[in-house]
């Protein structure tokens, strides 16, 4: 399943109902959540053990993050992979 992730802050519960091999995409205000040193760093890193996670590049630069601020596997994906991502995973669920 892919995760279209546009909530901030993010809920626990979000990242709690993604089954192994899930796949989420950051998007919006959601990217301010990435942060090395946010509140929920810690709950993601151990999320990237059974899933991936993707951060929509035009989010960071429109806020002003840098890749070097993200936590560590986090992986920027531009409009064309995300296009590739939803093509690739028919079940889709937007979290707003």
């Amino acid at each position: 399943m892919l995760h279209l992730i546009f909530q901030s802050p993010i809920e626990i519960a979000v990242l709690e109902r993604m089954a192994l091999g899930d796949v989420a995409v950051f998007l919006e205000n959601a990217v301010l959540r990435l942060l090395q040193h946010g509140q929920i760093s810690a709950r993601l890193t151990q999320q990237l053990g059974n899933n991936r996670l993707y951060v929509l590049s035009e989010d960071l630069v429109v806020r002003g993050i840098t890749v070097d601020q993200l936590i560590k596997g986090i992986e920027v994906i531009d409009y064309a992979r995300l296009v590739e991502l939803t093509i690739n995973h028919p079940v889709i669920q937007s979290w707003a």
